[in-house]
């Protein structure tokens, strides 16, 4: 295996591991989100801003599962 294979595996874990990362967190602002709202009492500005995180998550978990993903030629 050449140094540049080893690279590129260890930059593909380092990519799974953030996504993994970031699934979780995107899970938890979900939870958040839904129990802020469930109890009615939320700050409105507060599920917008927990929104608008998320939604930069998702994002970005998108674009790491399109760098993980090969390009496939139909």
């Amino acid at each position: 295996m050449t140094g540049r294979d080893e690279e590129t595996r260890a930059q593909e874990q380092a990519a799974r591991e953030e996504l993994a990362r970031l699934r979780e967190e995107h899970r938890d602002l979900d939870h958040a989100i839904d129990a802020l709202e469930a109890l009615g009492s939320g700050d409105r500005l507060q599920v917008q801003r927990l929104k608008k995180r998320k939604l930069g998550l998702k994002d970005r978990i998108s674009f790491l599962e399109d760098q993980l993903t090969p390009d496939i030629i139909a």
